[in-house]
């Protein structure tokens, strides 16, 4: 079993990464910060005790649930706020609609048109539904070094294989996801 001081060490390397994934999760830094420590406090607290080759996943595993219940507590916040806030405009017998009173910036996901944002989710659901399918050796390569971008001698620690198994891994990924989306009419 590991030591406190391994535990703090694996907690020091993965915390810049961990910050950087909940930044771009949440697109907030006070709440990614909040996140990053609530997912090392859940690993400590509830992990700790074992091996230290287990706690990358496993570290992984709770940041995404934290990530999800933090998207899902600022659901029910917005479902609340707009039920109890007053929306009018202080005007007697005049209407007021909260959607229209929102801007949509440049760029943004509300900037674009519904077909666009129907696609872009058509999109991303059918490149998760194939990584979904992908042999769970080469899922978890895929994973972590595309989505965590960890380097390939990282990557082999974390999955408990050699560098070249990890390439191969990767490799065999790529060109299985390239292949599906092509099929789909996706390209990227």
């Amino acid at each position: 079993m590991a030591s406190p001081a391994e535990l703090s060490q694996f907690l020091e390397s993965v915390e810049r990464r961990a910050y950087k994934q909940a930044a771009y999760a949440v697109r907030d830094d006070a709440s990614a910060l909040d996140i990053v420590q609530d997912a090392m406090i859940k690993l400590a607290d509830s992990y700790g005790d074992k091996p230290a080759a287990e706690w990358p996943m496993l570290f992984q595993r709770i940041l995404q649930n934290v990530i999800h219940d933090w998207f899902r507590r600022q659901k029910v916040r917005s479902t609340w706020t707009t039920l109890f806030s007053d929306l009018s405009t202080g005007k007697d017998n005049e209407e007021f609609d909260f959607l229209e009173s929102l801007e949509a910036e440049d760029g943004s996901r509300q900037a674009e048109s519904a077909a666009d944002q129907v696609e872009r989710g058509q999109v991303l659901a059918a490149i998760d539904q194939e990584i979904q399918r992908l042999p769970t050796r080469q899922r978890e390569a895929f994973i972590l070094r595309y989505w965590e971008e960890m380097d390939v001698a990282e990557t082999a620690a974390a999955m408990g294989c050699s560098e070249g198994s990890v390439k191969t891994h990767c490799s065999r990924a790529t060109h299985a996801l390239a292949t599906a989306l092509k099929a789909k009419g996706i390209r990227l």
